[in-house]
């Protein structure tokens, strides 16, 4: 059973007619793997017609799926890119395209982009009709408040400090994430960053090591910028990320870059455990 049923909503659909044909997702289109189906149509939802095309158009739409601004978002964009092979185009409703839209266009923003004419909520259809909408389940779902990362200017990076510095920031922070930065180049000339996250502390609120492991990996993504500071070369580096939520959202407040040579944050960490704030 296709895991896109689930989100139909019954109706009448648009006849595809003779002119496209089923093909295998190609594996360039990672963000539409592991979807519920393996084959797509073509042409797409967005007009493109050879297969080429279709790669390096939804290429530019992978970092916004990593970045997990909503929980439909690959739904939604593999809805058009990738459209599942059955008799009739099925679209994504217009509710779904509007809650996408409002989680992600300020993750689009924060790179210096709008959120894109081809993509207007007004030109895919209501509820009433045959489209992709959440199921019930997933709105109760999405009702688990959990801190949002969202858009910010990168703090400066800290290379001297001591430890007794940085233990008076951890005072004052929710958590603390040691994070490893490479990069790599793609087939299509980008820079695309591998981000490995270790949780050092939490010190307060009701987050969870992982929680607070994925909430940086998504900082990073949106804040891409600040990915591009933090990784001149293609060596590896190392941070320790100290932030604060505040109001549900996520706001990194220090980055320390860890060198092996300096080992005050080693000791600023180890002394944490035993540190009693003022």
């Amino acid at each position: 059973v296709l895991a896109v049923n689930g989100f139909l909503r019954v109706a009448t659909g648009l006849d595809i007619g003779l002119s496209t044909k089923c093909v295998v997702i190609p594996k360039e289109m990672g963000m539409c793997h592991k979807i519920g189906y393996s084959e797509m149509r073509l042409p797409n939802l967005m007009g493109h017609t050879s297969m080429a095309e279709v790669i390096l158009k939804s290429s530019t739409w992978q970092h916004l799926v990593h970045t997990e601004c909503h929980p439909h978002v690959r739904t939604f964009l593999c809805s058009l890119f990738a459209p599942v092979c059955l008799d009739t185009f099925i679209h994504p409703c217009r509710s779904m395209c509007v809650a996408v839209r409002a989680s992600c266009a300020p993750v689009l923003l924060c790179r210096g982009h709008p959120w894109p004419a081809s993509l207007d909520c007004e030109r895919f259809p209501g509820d009433e009709d045959m489209c992709l909408a959440p199921l019930a389940k997933d709105h109760k779902y999405l009702q688990k408040v959990l801190p949002k990362p969202t858009c910010q200017t990168c703090p400066a990076v800290e290379e001297f400090f001591t430890h007794k510095r940085v233990l008076e920031v951890f005072c004052d922070s929710n958590f603390a994430v040691k994070v490893k930065l490479s990069k790599k180049s793609t087939a299509f000339e980008d820079q695309e960053y591998n981000i490995d996250c270790q949780v050092e502390f939490i010190t307060q609120g009701s987050l969870l090591p992982y929680e607070a492991q994925s909430m940086i990996q998504q900082w990073l993504l949106i804040n891409e910028k600040c990915i591009e500071r933090m990784t001149p070369t293609h060596h590896p580096m190392v941070y320790l990320l100290v932030g604060n939520v505040e109001e549900g959202i996520v706001l990194v407040k220090q980055i320390y870059r860890w060198q092996r040579k300096d080992s005050q944050l080693t000791l600023a960490t180890q002394k944490w455990r035993y540190h009693k704030c003022l």
